[in-house]
């Protein structure tokens, strides 16, 4: 008997799973398929910790995975010693299926291991996790959430004692107290509902909230404009999630009176019934937050994902028409408005930075050395820039002041090492208070960022391929892709970047330099001037992405020169992942 089908007949037979466990996976016994995707892995555990489809099996979220993950987190904190495990961890979590019970059942796995354990009350999002983790000095965090996946997901996100997501190095140190657990039967499944007995353990409270709002309002750079125009009127929307309450209390708190909230939405709700994904990303995600806001006149549309870390906005155009803006303009309007705030204010930091990544736009590079601020680019992943703000910053002599990814993930200030779409939301309605007081839309100031420094075509493919073949499809693709750097010679490569392999190469010289990042299955590829394609295999769903930026000082033929780019790119990328070329 294979490996799938032994594990399928324990889980399915063996009473130490539950009978609703057993009762799910006799239902499908017979579609072999549905088998061998459920039980042909472990769900990996990664630098974003596990994320998944629900359901029963080693590749799906469940008690039983959860608890395995727990355990081997548990045990990575009990290595570090007494003091570790008195520090203690944080765990929050969001509005979807089963995230209280995962919670509660991580909670009491971390207890069992004498960990002292705060838990939240109620469900509150991943920046205010992130503060919590380092307001309590705590040694870590876990967060129980699938971001802005669909409603069948969910995850576990593993924190630091930065507050960051936990870095590779220690991710993998995690993986392997997992992986010791092969027999699925010898886990100590807890009784969750006994965490509240234990002197090891407090529950998290208003106290909390209060401490993350009172730093929040430290951020604020033009109080006078937002008091000016207090009357702006907001439409937010939450998505079903976990942003609900500390977008609008803080937004209450610095003095705007028009917010309004999509009533259908504004509620936890697991299957996120009003959309088909819950990813402020989608037009069709804020399509009733746009009517709301074509209906009562409003100005700027924001909407946040269920776990409160990414933020979607929307503003109107030069004719009135409301607009959905990409994670790239929203994040080079948030950085413009906020160097050039600080400069006007003369409150600009001795050594001042900011962060991206490298596959977000490449405009940033001109807009820093606009100001004469440093930009620092990373790899994807917001533990990456928490690092550079802890390396720069807290350990350093520099400044942070912003840093973004292009997937819609924003951070100001150093209290939190994640994104934050609470303080972006904050910083948002800020910055469009201020562009009114000049009689100004976002629009208008996105356009004139445009014009000083040159248009953008920016783009973001994404190839779903569930599944295991999809996934070994992807491998291939990103190994075949490795092996012939020239593949794309017709398009005027002239270096591709091997974050794998840590090596940029010059096409034209064969000339190689070795690249300071940590190793990641990247490859990036340079063109003419700022121009570039990049792909990857997402981290977190069956997908592989693929990036594009054009420039040029005529919108039209940068334009035209992506979209030339594009085609040619997911062409040969498609046809790889299909087997349509050696």
């Amino acid at each position: 008997m294979d490996h799938v089908q032994s594990q399928y007949q324990l889980w399915s037979s063996n009473p130490f799973f539950d009978w609703q466990t057993r009762e799910e996976l006799l239902a499908i016994a017979d579609q072999p398929q549905e088998i061998e995707d459920r039980f042909y892995r472990d769900l990996a555990f990664g630098t974003a910790g596990l994320r998944g489809v629900i359901g029963a099996g080693t590749n799906r979220m469940n008690r039983y995975t959860v608890v395995r993950a727990a355990d081997g987190f548990a045990r990575y904190i009990a290595s570090l010693g007494t003091e570790a495990k008195q520090r203690g961890v944080v765990i929050s979590y969001d509005s979807r299926r089963f995230s209280d019970l995962f919670a509660r059942l991580t909670a009491a796995v971390m207890i069992r291991y004498g960990i002292r354990t705060r838990l939240s009350d109620i469900l509150r999002p991943v920046p205010v996790l992130s503060y919590a983790i380092r307001h309590y000095q705590a040694v870590g965090g876990i967060m129980i959430t699938a971001s802005h996946n669909p409603a069948q997901y969910n995850g576990f996100k593993a924190y630091g004692g930065d507050g960051g997501q936990l870095p590779p190095e220690a991710a993998d140190q995690v993986s392997a107290f997992i992986s010791t657990v092969q027999d699925w039967t010898q886990l100590n499944m807890p009784d969750e509902t006994s965490v509240g007995q234990s002197d090891l353990f407090a529950w998290i409270g208003d106290e909390l909230d209060q401490a993350y709002d009172d730093q929040l309002k430290k951020l604020i750079i033009n109080h006078e404009a937002i008091q000016r125009q207090a009357d702006m009127k907001i439409v937010f929307t939450p998505l079903h999630g976990a942003g609900s309450k500390p977008v609008r209390r803080i937004l209450r708190a610095i003095g705007f009176r028009q917010v309004q909230i999509v009533p259908e939405q504004q509620d936890p709700d697991p299957d996120f019934s009003t959309v088909a994904s819950p990813n402020p990303e989608d037009r069709a995600a804020l399509a009733m937050a746009i009517q709301l806001a074509e209906k009562n006149q409003a100005d700027i549309v924001i909407a946040t994902d269920p776990d409160g870390d990414r933020t979607g906005l929307a503003v109107r155009d030069a004719d009135g028409r409301i607009v959905v803006l990409s994670g790239n303009q929203i994040g080079i309007l948030l950085t413009d408005y906020i160097l050039s705030a600080h400069q006007k204010a003369g409150t600009m930091p001795e050594n001042p930075f900011v962060v991206t990544t490298i596959v977000s736009t490449k405009l940033m590079r001109r807009i820093a050395a606009h100001y004469h601020v440093s930009l620092f680019e990373c790899l994807t992943g917001f533990k990456f820039i928490a690092e550079l703000i802890q390396e720069k910053d807290e350990l350093g002599d520099m400044h942070y002041l912003f840093g973004f990814e292009e997937s819609f993930g924003y951070l100001a200030g150093t209290e939190v090492r994640d994104k934050d779409a609470v303080v972006t939301s904050m910083l948002i309605a800020e910055m469009a208070a201020a562009a009114r007081d000049q009689n100004q839309t976002l629009y208008e100031k996105l356009d004139q960022l445009y014009q000083r420094f040159g248009y953008a075509a920016e783009q973001t493919l994404s190839i779903v391929m569930e599944g295991k073949e999809g996934l070994e499809a992807i491998e291939q693709t990103m190994d075949t892709l490795r092996r012939d750097m020239k593949r794309f010679a017709q398009m005027n490569v002239s270096a591709v970047n091997d974050y794998d392999q840590s090596i940029r190469t010059e096409l034209m010289t064969g000339e190689k330099q070795r690249l300071d990042f940590p190793r990641s299955n990247v490859l990036l590829y340079e063109l003419d001037d700022l121009d570039w394609f990049c792909v990857r295999p997402s981290g977190t769903e069956p997908k592989i992405k693929i990036y594009f930026g054009c420039y040029d000082s005529d919108p039209s033929v940068c334009e035209s020169r992506m979209t030339a780019i594009r085609d040619l790119v997911e062409k040969q990328i498609r046809d790889l992942l299909t087997g349509d070329v050696p």
